[in-house]
């Protein structure tokens, strides 16, 4: 189901309903403390696990958990898989295990967690087999067939309820002087809420400064940040004590606030998934909202270096077709929806949303005849330096 669309309601309704305790598998720690204090604000008694409490918290927070204090339970796959918590896990009564943001069992699909492919042997040593639920916002075919296999769901009910945000207006622009475009975009739409992702840190920083130095009431957001300052800045964000926060992708998994206007991608994404996640979080109060994507050649390589610094066991074989796929977003002339949906093997009914820059702008097309001549051997003379120029020049962001 889209970001926005409900899925959490989805295993939260059921966790009261069933006698026992939920676990919730969910990868962030932002996103087990603020969808756990939203549980515990409406009267359910909720916490959650992970790997950067103090001993004394987790000991008393287990002590809680062994005395059924709890309904629902967020653990990070981490902590899950680890001695100390199977051993609790075996003292308690599980009704449901839901795995959240399920596409992290899978190498196809964006945030991959190693942890998330031992759950189904976590599983597997409890006395009695409980529910499992599973839920995400962006899968395609080969992650829906890795989470089946991985989590060995048995007999399960698939729901999918469709990729289309009507809702979202989705732009690429593709432009060097970023910098100057975004203060532009956020003087034009100053009482509204946006937030602007960067792929690195240095960018992150950069931003925030910048604009804090136009006076703008910005928040920033990564990593490097130490936990208390993280929070401090997500909740002067969602509180609207400031208007923009400028972020990695380690922002806004989970993250409930309704009246984000714009998503301003500072730098393109390394895949379509983790894209279309980060653009969902716009008007999740289903009003019109921005996506824009603002891309330059250099982003590819960053992107290149970033899964360069990863492990793989193929040579980023999978890493590589999907920051292709997304390049080729960046690019299309082609309806920027239906682009997507068919990513995700829908097939939408029209050609044009005529809610996006491409259809917008009527993007004029070529007539490569003469160079399909040459790329297929129908010319009447064609030689290698021909097909060689015509490659170079149309493909030249694809090669690795």
């Amino acid at each position: 189901m889209p970001t926005g669309s409900g899925k959490s309601i989805c295993y939260q309704i059921p966790a009261l309903l069933f006698s026992g305790i939920t676990i919730v598998i969910s990868p962030l720690i932002s996103l087990m403390k603020d969808q756990s204090d939203t549980l515990n604000n409406r009267g359910i008694p909720t916490t959650y696990i992970h790997s950067n409490m103090s001993a004394e918290s987790y000991k008393n927070t287990i002590k809680k958990i062994l005395l059924n204090h709890f309904k629902i339970i967020y653990v990070a796959p981490e902590r899950l898989i680890s001695s100390n918590f199977q051993k609790i896990l075996q003292q308690i009564n599980i009704s449901m295990f839901t795995i959240d943001e399920a596409h992290c069992v899978s190498q196809w699909g964006h945030n991959f967690r190693p942890s998330y492919k031992q759950i189904s042997n976590v599983i597997s040593k409890l006395k009695t087999r409980p529910i499992i639920s599973a839920f995400t916002a962006t899968a395609t075919e080969n992650v829906k067939q890795d989470i089946l296999q991985i989590l060995n769901l048995k007999n399960p009910y698939i729901l999918t309820t469709g990729f289309d945000r009507a809702n979202l207006k989705l732009i690429v622009k593709n432009i060097e002087d970023k910098l100057s475009y975004i203060l532009s975009y956020i003087k034009e739409n100053i009482n509204q809420s946006g937030i602007i992702y960067c792929t690195t840190r240095k960018n992150v920083n950069f931003l925030y400064e910048k604009l804090t130095d136009f006076g703008f009431r910005v928040s920033k957001y990564h990593g490097g940040l130490n936990s208390k300052d993280r929070l401090k800045k997500q909740n002067e964000f969602i509180l609207d004590k400031t208007n923009v926060m400028i972020a990695t992708n380690a922002f806004g998994m989970g993250i409930d606030k309704p009246n984000i206007r714009y998503i301003i991608h500072y730098n393109m994404p390394s895949d379509i998934e983790g894209y279309y996640q980060e653009a969902g979080r716009a008007g999740r109060d289903g009003k019109p909202s921005e996506c824009i994507l603002l891309f330059s050649d250099s982003d590819i390589q960053i992107n290149k270096h970033l899964i360069e610094q990863t492990e793989s066991a193929n040579n980023h074989l999978i890493e590589y077709n999907k920051l292709n796929d997304i390049i080729g977003y960046c690019h299309t002339n082609m309806c920027l929806r239906k682009y997507i949906l068919q990513y995700f093997s829908e097939a939408p009914s029209f050609i044009s949303c005529n809610n996006c820059s491409n259809c917008q702008l009527g993007l004029p097309t070529n007539d490569v005849t003469s160079e399909s001549d040459i790329f297929f051997g129908l010319s009447t003379n064609p030689t290698l330096l021909d097909f060689l120029i015509w490659f170079l020049k149309k493909f030249k962001n694809f090669i690795q």
